[in-house]
Order: structure tokens, then sequence, then C-alpha cells
């Protein structure tokens, strides 16, 4: 059995935007060279999430990112005195971690499915941990 870490770097650029890290999962998986497993995908932020969803149409993030703003409104009352209590709230409803299969040496996505970061309080430089195990 094969278990390897990579970090990655994601520069983001505005203070919520989100960022398709698919291709560098896949490069990850194929430089681990296991063809039958698992990959996690890490951040280890509180105000940074990572999640799976279309990556056909931008516009599908752009709804979830309006979205995000209409449950957790950025001019709401929040105790955190930082002035990132919303960051906080959007990052623990989307999540930290994504685990996807591994089989035949391939990330199993759906057709129109693509793996994002998503910066909540930037910009930033963040990172994420990928996690390869498998055989």
């Amino acid at each position: 059995m094969t278990v390897r870490h990579e970090k990655i770097t994601v520069p983001t650029t505005m203070r919520e935007e989100t960022i398709d890290i698919t291709p560098r999962v896949k490069a990850a998986v194929t430089r681990a060279k296991v063809h039958e497993g698992f990959v996690a995908v890490t951040v280890a932020h509180t105000t940074a999430a990572v999640f799976v969803n279309e990556n056909a149409d931008p516009d599908v993030q752009k709804d979830l990112l309006t979205a995000l703003e209409r449950m957790v409104p950025r001019d709401a009352k929040y105790a955190h005195a930082e002035g990132n209590g919303p960051a906080h709230v959007k990052a623990v409803l989307v999540g930290n971690s994504v685990t996807l299969a591994i089989r035949n040496a391939e990330v199993e996505l759906g057709t129109w499915q693509g793996l994002y970061f998503v910066e909540l309080d930037g910009p930033r430089e963040r990172t994420a941990t990928i996690t390869v195990i498998g055989d």
C-alpha cells in the first residue's frame, strides 16, 4: 500500500472565489502511481474550504458564492472581533475535506464534476494537502 502526501499552494486574488484544483489533484494521483484507492484533499484553514461540483458552467461557481452570501450575510452581526465571522461560518457549511475514489489510476469524478478550493476571506496564499492512499 502506498501513502503519499503533497502540499499545494493556492494563491487567491479575491475576497471570495473558487479555484479549480482538479488538474493538480489528478497529477498528484498520477505521481503516486496508485491504481486503486482514495485521494483526500484537506484544507487546514478556518476561512477556506474544498468541494466537488459542476465544472462545465462557471455560473455554477458564482451561484454557489451568491447562495452562501444569502445564507451567511456579511453585514449580519458576528461576535468574532477579527471581522471575518461570516467566512468561518461559510467554511463550516462547505467543509474542509473531500475524499474521492481512485479506480484504474483515475480520480472518480462525474462527467461534469470538478474539485474546487473556495476562498472565503482573501486574498491570501493558501495551502491544501493531497493525500493518496492505495495500491
